[in-house]
């Protein structure tokens, strides 16, 4: 699967050729049952110590989405070989990875990051390993991201970094140039901006020599569970990782053992439709939720009962039932899953704070203002706070949500429509970058339960394009 076949099938919508989807307005409670595809964030790391490791290996039930289409076809520009295979998963095959050749000379290359924070920091270690040259590029908002720190901590190690022009890099477009090596060792970095500078050293760490012990020094890292979830994959592929002091990660050298490893669902993605459950005051469940994880996505548990849902996990499924109303609160650290939080705050019957994420201004856009504008777009009451947002009730209109290429700020959108007549998306397709034909999905679990509903699952069913399925107008 390609990115371009991903955007593809998410451009289908607006099926009428407008230049807006028309967010479906519920007319009734959900009630529905939903499987969305793998984690993003778990595909792409794997994928990265798949073409690092002593072997073959194989991910089961990965994501197919723009975002893990561009790594994949970066670890081939890499010399990877990444082979698609037919697999058990619901969302396409599975993946075949023979590792990068790092001892062979290797012509030079241009990797495309598109606006995958992932791919544009993950992948710059790999290729300092290789011998030859580098150029990584991507999508005109992806070099107003934050990049310094992986350039700097390149350079730290003795890799050659520079602007196409030769001169100094401090974004994209930058080159890498390889030798074969990376030497390792003590290296102290400002991972402030994002907790994927950590990742992306911690992934080809046991690949330098000396192996890799990596120190922030600088304001908090954010989003930690991130960090935590690269230290739990790094050693269930045999990587002894020491992370017992805090800001301090030792990644000893040696080999990455193959594997052979199904990915979990996303359950930040899964986040929208469980909001779907508080904006319509209906029921959605999730299926094959894990019971441990390293997922930010598991917050969802704590933060949707804290705004009034019923939330169960039993056998395995996660079911949650929206209350008489959405309350707002206090949410501190909610990262990636802010905007989903911030479309619910905007529902809500009483004032919330979101904070603790001033990072999210780096993100694929500015996501505090972005938020801020959309939902005074609509008649809302929101406001940036050096670290977050206040949010406060206010009777919302129907209007235009634009998404800044950004695939959360279209799903926040979504939300928003459940409840408020009249509210189209801009783009929509922009949530291809992790989540292909979202609006089938997302028109699969509205249909659910409705008359002529065979399917029973989302994603089989319906257009978003009617008036479905439940909740009051705000």
């Amino acid at each position: 699967m390609t990115g371009a076949t991903s955007t593809a099938a998410a451009s289908r919508f607006p099926a009428d050729g407008g230049p807006y989807w028309r967010a479906p307005f519920a007319g009734r409670p959900v009630d529905a049952t939903v499987t969305v595809p793998g984690s993003k964030s778990l595909t792409n790391r794997y994928l990265i110590l798949a073409a690092l490791a002593d072997g073959p290996s194989r991910l089961r039930a990965p994501l197919h989405s723009r975002d893990s289409a561009l790594m994949i076809e970066a670890l081939r520009q890499l010399g990877a070989t990444v082979t698609e295979v037919p697999g058990d998963g619901a969302f396409g095959p599975d993946l075949a990875i023979t590792p990068i050749p790092l001892a062979a000379p290797a012509a030079r290359t241009a990797i495309d990051c598109g606006l995958a924070g992932t791919v544009m920091r993950f992948v710059p270690p790999v290729a300092a390993l290789r011998e030859g040259i580098t150029l990584f590029d991507g999508d005109p908002h992806a070099r107003k991201r934050p990049m310094g720190t992986i350039i700097e901590a390149l350079g730290g190690l003795g890799v050659a970094v520079a602007a196409p022009d030769g001169g100094t890099a401090s974004s994209l477009p930058f080159t890498v140039q390889g030798t074969g090596e990376v030497r390792g060792g003590h290296l102290v970095i400002d991972a402030s901006a994002s907790s994927q500078f950590v990742s992306a050293l911690l992934l080809a760490g046991a690949r330098f020599t000396e192996g890799l012990h990596l120190e922030h020094s600088g304001p908090p890292v954010p989003s930690l569970d991130h960090i935590t979830m690269t230290v739990a994959v790094l050693r269930g592929a045999g990587v002894s990782v020491d992370d017992s002091r805090p800001d301090h990660w030792i990644v000893s050298p040696g080999t990455i053992r193959a594997f052979d490893h199904r990915i979990e669902q996303d359950l930040s993605n899964a986040g929208p439709f469980l909001a779907a459950a508080l904006a319509t005051r209906g029921t959605v469940r999730i299926p094959d939720w894990p019971a441990g994880t390293t997922q930010v996505g598991d917050l969802w548990r704590g933060i949707l009962a804290a705004m009034g849902a019923t939330v169960t996990l039993e056998d395995g499924t996660l079911t949650v039932t929206g209350g008489p109303e959405i309350r707002g609160g206090d949410f501190d650290g909610t990262s990636e899953l802010a905007p989903t939080v911030a479309a619910l705050c905007a529902l809500a019957t009483s004032p919330s704070r979101l904070s603790g994420i001033a990072h999210l201004r780096g993100h694929e856009t500015d996501r505090l203002a972005a938020l801020v504008a959309e939902i005074n777009r609509l008649g809302g009451d929101a406001e940036e706070t050096s670290d977050g947002l206040i949010i406060r009730p206010a009777a919302l209109h129907g209007g235009v949500v634009h998404s800044y290429a950004d695939h959360r700020m279209a799903t926040a959108g979504a939300i928003l429509g459940l409840a408020v007549r009249g509210i189209e998306v801009e783009d929509i397709a922009a949530t291809a970058k992790t989540m292909p034909d979202f609006p089938r999905l997302w028109a699969g679990m509205l249909a659910q339960g409705s008359p002529g509903d065979t399917a029973g699952t989302a994603g089989t069913a319906g257009t978003g394009d009617e008036d479905t399925a439940g909740g009051t107008q705000h």
